[in-house]
């Protein structure tokens, strides 16, 4: 399948980066986008070379993204059928499609609306000192349902309640995002896609086996309660370790040091 509204690439490092690439029009989703989506996570779920994905917005664009194209619209969203209506984060998303497979989320500018439902889905979310994070639903008289149920999972109940109820009348900074734990590290602009890369690059050099097992073990936890989520976990530890044992020398290991953020 050939893209119009995203792009695709890997590299040697088995590293995929996917580009958000509509920046005339904000970075806005539309149904074309999102049906290249369903492709690139198939990609990336089917693709044995690939160990880690950069999910990032076109970088000459003022927004990550800024949800969904209100000029274009979405089909599923205005069937007359109601029960035809559904959600697009079924077809963005990476853990919806199945990809258990770590994903950075690298935003810049504009955050907004139906981009949260990437965020919400990253593994690891970092940001540039410009970026500004709000939720415009509720201005537009909208109901702020999926994307602020999603954040739940990632900040606390207040911080996502504030972003869903002030509407576009307030925006999160970098810094405060970082703060609130909605990103792990704010970088400038210039340094922002490098170090995404960079991230992505060292996930991807350890056994794919073991971080694939990592994120589904901890993401399918979140349905669960503790009990039944540590014991869910014990299978994941029993089937995921012998191979990553098997894919590793441990007399070879690179010493990393940890990033100050």
């Amino acid at each position: 399948m050939s893209y119009n509204q995203i792009r695709y690439e890997t590299g040697d490092d088995h590293v995929a980066t996917i580009t958000i690439d509509r920046p005339d029009r904000l970075n806005t989703f539309t149904d074309t986008m999102a049906d290249e989506f369903v492709d690139a996570w198939r990609r990336v779920r089917e693709d044995d070379g690939v160990h880690a994905v950069v999910l990032r917005g076109a970088p000459e664009s003022r927004a990550f993204s800024t949800g969904i194209d209100v000029a274009e619209g979405m089909e599923m969203l205005r069937h007359a059928n109601v029960w035809r209506q559904g959600d697009p984060g079924e077809k963005l998303g990476p853990k919806h499609n199945d990809v258990w497979k770590p994903v950075i989320c690298a935003m810049h500018g504009l955050v907004a609306a139906g981009a949260f439902y990437w965020v919400n889905e990253a593994d690891i979310a970092i940001c540039s000192e410009d970026t500004q994070f709000f939720d415009p639903h509720v201005t537009f008289g909208m109901v702020a349902a999926l994307e602020p149920i999603g954040l739940s999972r990632r900040i606390l109940l207040g911080d996502v309640m504030r972003m869903a109820l002030l509407g576009s009348h307030e925006r999160m900074g970098a810094h405060t995002a970082l703060r609130v734990g909605l990103v792990s590290e704010v970088t400038t602009r210039e340094e922002l896609h490098v170090r995404a890369h960079a991230l992505a690059a060292i996930i991807a050099s350890q056994p794919s086996a073991a971080t694939q097992g990592t994120v589904r073990a901890v993401w399918e936890s979140l349905d669960l309660g503790l009990t039944p989520a540590l014991r869910q976990a014990v299978r994941y530890w029993q089937v995921g370790n012998p191979q990553g044992e098997a894919q590793i020398d441990r007399g070879n290991m690179p010493k990393i040091s940890w990033k100050e953020r």
